[in-house]
């Protein structure tokens, strides 16, 4: 499985525009090592990783090594995998920042508050596990998707292909701030920030051959770098909305959002390594989308397989795809389907 993720990384082109969406191919790079073997990233922790009520975990100083060494090999591994794919190519220079605030609809921006928030999420449920005292284990983990990112954000800002984007960090630490509120508010995560994703084909065939040169061929790719067909979700349960509903405690509500027409990073002009205009289709509207939509808790699901509990654990970050009521450009639209 290691080999694959490296495979996927080292796939993926080397401009600016196409490797923006780090925060996210970062986030998906942990999560196949973590549905890979997931003994020894949060099973092994504790039995029970979903329950229904909070539990109170005694303290436990081996767990704690345990969870340490996870992080560890975890970022470590997805550095190496960073710096083979991204940075290894191009010569560091001088610090330097630069403003991409008005890059793919600010879809960028939203993938980086996910990967932070889920990064997070992640760390603090093995935290959680060991017994450490409560503020603790909420400081340590949800702050570790922002720090993480951190150290990514100045490789950027000292590497000539990048620099360092206050819009990332902001982004970064709204989705961290997101995540800690939360546990401190309610010990829980009642508003869950999830994705899903869709590949796009379209009936033009420049626009196949443009996305194929932006995003890639395969769907893992595309998936990672694709803003076209990529959708955030906050998710909440009915019964926080509307207790006397009594509906169950699996089913869920969504809000989300998305972008089209996006075929360069802020306009719809592509050129070749030497400057000339190759694709130009400034005709195409570039516009967001807003999504209503029911979501399924995975992890309200009943197993007394631990191994499963921790797949749902993860997978719950992922929509379940049901069908969606969309709005843009000034009108309402049906999915029957929404991936």
């Amino acid at each position: 499985m290691k080999s694959l993720c490296l495979h996927i990384t080292g796939k993926i082109q080397s401009t600016r525009i196409q490797l923006k969406g780090k925060g996210i191919q970062l986030f998906f790079f942990i999560l196949l090592m973590m549905i890979a073997n997931p003994h020894d990233a949060l099973a092994q922790i504790d039995s029970s990783l979903i329950r229904t009520t909070p539990l109170v975990y005694p303290y436990n100083a081996q767990k704690v090594k345990k969870v340490a060494i996870i992080n560890a090999g975890i970022y470590g591994s997805s550095m190496v995998g960073l710096y083979a794919a991204w940075y290894r190519q191009y010569p560091m220079g001088k610090f330097h920042t630069f403003n991409d605030m008005n890059e793919w609809q600010q879809m960028d921006k939203i993938g980086h508050v996910f990967s932070a928030y889920t990064m997070g999420k992640y760390s603090m449920e093995m935290w959680k596990h060991t017994g450490m005292e409560r503020n603790k284990r909420i400081w340590i983990g949800g702050l570790s998707g922002a720090a993480y990112q951190t150290v990514i954000e100045t490789l950027d800002g000292f590497s000539s292909q990048w620099g360092w984007s206050w819009g990332d960090m902001g982004a970064n630490l709204i989705g961290s701030g997101l995540l800690m509120a939360q546990e401190f508010a309610w010990d829980e995560q009642k508003i869950q920030f999830k994705t899903s994703f869709h590949k796009k084909k379209y009936a033009d065939p420049s626009l196949n051959a443009r996305s194929d040169e932006l995003f890639g061929h395969s769907l893992a790719e595309r998936s990672l770098k694709d803003y076209n067909g990529q959708t955030y979700w906050l998710s909440t349960s009915f019964r926080n909305i509307a207790p006397a509903l009594h509906t169950p405690d699996w089913l869920q509500i969504s809000v989300g959002m998305g972008a089209e027409g996006m075929f360069g990073a802020t306009e719809n002009i592509g050129r070749d390594k030497d400057g000339n205009i190759n694709f130009y289709r400034t005709d195409i509207k570039r516009y967001r989308q807003w999504f209503l939509a029911p979501d399924i808790d995975l992890t309200k699901i009943k197993t007394h397989r631990k191994g499963i509990r921790t797949a749902l654990f993860i997978l719950n970050s992922l929509k379940f795809p049901l069908p969606s009521l969309e709005y843009s450009n000034g009108q309402f639209k049906w999915n029957w389907v929404h991936f």
